[in-house]
Parts: C-alpha cells; structure tokens; sequence
C-alpha cells in the first residue's frame, strides 16, 4: 500500500510513514517503504530508484524525505550527516517533566545483538554522544506530550534517552517494562513530525510537518 504522499517532484518524494512498516528490509515477504516507493514509480513510467537518506524504526510514524536521483541522494545525506536538516518528533511519555524546556546529554551504547541502546558512562567503549532537546507541549498529570528536536541521530536515542530521564515513552515495550504488564497506548506513540532542508536542486528552504501524530487520532 502506497503511504501517504505529502510533496513529490523530479528530485524528491516526500511521504508519511505508518508505524509498523520497516524504511528497509531484508525479509522478502514483508513490504518496505524502498521497495514500496520504487514500485510506484515504476508503475508511473519512472525508473525505480529511490535513495534512502535517513531512517525511522519500524515501530515509528511520521514525515520522511526520500531522494529521486543520486545527486539528490548524496546532497540530502551531507546535509543530514553535517546537522544541516532540522529533524523534529512528537513523542508521548509517562509522567510529567521537571522543567518545560531542556537539553538531554548522554553516551550511548549499541547492543546489536539484543537490538538494544543504553546510556553508560562517558569513555565507555564505542559508546556515542547523544543530545536532544525538548519542549513539553501538554499534560494531563500522567502522560505528557512532547516535541523533540534531535542534535544527534544514534539508535533508539529518543526512546532511551527518555526512559533514563524517567519519562519511558507510552507504548514502548522495549525500554519501558509497564508496557509490557500494562499497555497504555496500542503502538509506540513516538512521530516524526517535521523535516527541514535545503531542496538538493532549488537550494531553497524545503519544510514538511505533520500537525497531529496517527496515535493521538
């Protein structure tokens, strides 16, 4: 099923991500967005190439940014691996934070194996410095609503970054145990809600954002 297209020219597509479908996979029976997007381009008389340039784990929705060329592809990568692109999330989490506003600094490390992240201490290593910052938006007492603005792009850092500062996104049955005894939501409510670049042909500011995430309708 082809996922929700918000803005597509003859540089770049960009769409909407439903949770539960993998960006990339190797499983020949399960659909991915790649494979997905190249289909529906082909079936328009395109040529089938779609470039990946950035990710979202399977479980996340939200506005992702996919490459028409490979000039496109390389440029829209260098912006993202220089923190030229402005990637921002709406996340749902449990409890209420200290402060309205602030910044998260932690190393992280990878467990690839178990497909795990955990915050250790600095000089570990292979552990990854990781920086987000966030801005609550509401609450009602329990549950709080989020916006977060990544630094860094390191495996699961929302989600883990989170539940080390107490506050385990609602739905997340891999860093937060209760969702597994009692589940607050159905699927991760964690949402890619905005990108920002500059588009890889017109050099100009190029803006996507999504104003409500599929778990909170």
């Amino acid at each position: 099923m082809i996922p929700e297209i918000i803005y597509e020219d003859e540089t770049i597509l960009v769409c909407r991500k439903k949770a539960g479908v993998a960006v990339q996979t190797k499983r020949c029976a399960e659909p991915d967005i790649e494979s997905i997007l190249k289909n529906y381009r082909a079936a328009k008389g395109e040529a089938p190439y779609i470039g990946v340039v950035h990710r979202l784990d399977q479980p996340v929705e939200g506005v992702m940014v996919f490459a028409k060329t490979k000039e496109a592809a390389a440029d829209l990568c260098r912006q993202i691996s220089e923190k030229q692109a402005d990637k921002q999330y709406f996340v749902m989490v449990e409890g209420v934070p200290v402060h309205k506003k602030a910044v998260l600094e932690d190393y992280l490390l990878r467990d690839k194996k178990a497909n795990i992240s955990k915050v250790v201490s600095k000089g570990t290593p292979g552990a990854k410095y990781a920086e987000l910052s966030y801005e609550l938006l509401e609450t009602n007492g329990r549950q709080s609503i989020l916006r977060i603005k990544l630094k860094t792009g390191r495996h699961h850092q929302i989600r883990v970054q989170l539940s080390h500062a107490g506050m385990p996104v609602c739905g997340d049955r891999k860093y937060n145990f209760r969702e597994n005894i009692n589940p607050s939501v159905k699927t991760l409510a964690l949402c890619s809600c905005k990108i920002a670049f500059r588009h890889p042909k017109t050099r100009k500011k190029a803006e996507f954002e999504i104003d409500k995430p599929f778990y909170l309708t």
